[in-house]
């Protein structure tokens, strides 16, 4: 049986998240003032390190964010967030 989890996604540029292998990210969006990411999980599964990026409006990207998966845009703010995972970096 699968659930739906909420990870907090720390404010860097290159975070890393715990989360449950095989975990599909559907979501991304600002709860109680943090970046949250909903995933589709199952709740037996051990977990594994996601890599996501974050990346800010107007800011410089490496090549290698075209290979990236969009997740979503959130604002905080004045501030615009645009989130990616990074499916084939080793976390």
């Amino acid at each position: 049986m699968k659930e739906i989890w909420k990870y907090t996604l720390p404010l860097t540029d290159y975070p890393v998240v715990s989360m449950q292998k095989g975990a599909r990210v559907l979501s991304v969006g600002v709860q109680h003032g943090e970046v949250q990411v909903w995933a589709l999980v199952d709740p037996e599964a051990p977990t594994e390190l996601r890599r996501f990026r974050v990346a800010g409006t107007g800011h410089p990207l490496e090549d290698e964010i075209a290979s990236m998966r969009f997740i979503g845009t959130v604002q905080m703010g004045a501030f615009v967030w645009h989130i990616f995972e990074d499916q084939e970096a080793e976390a």
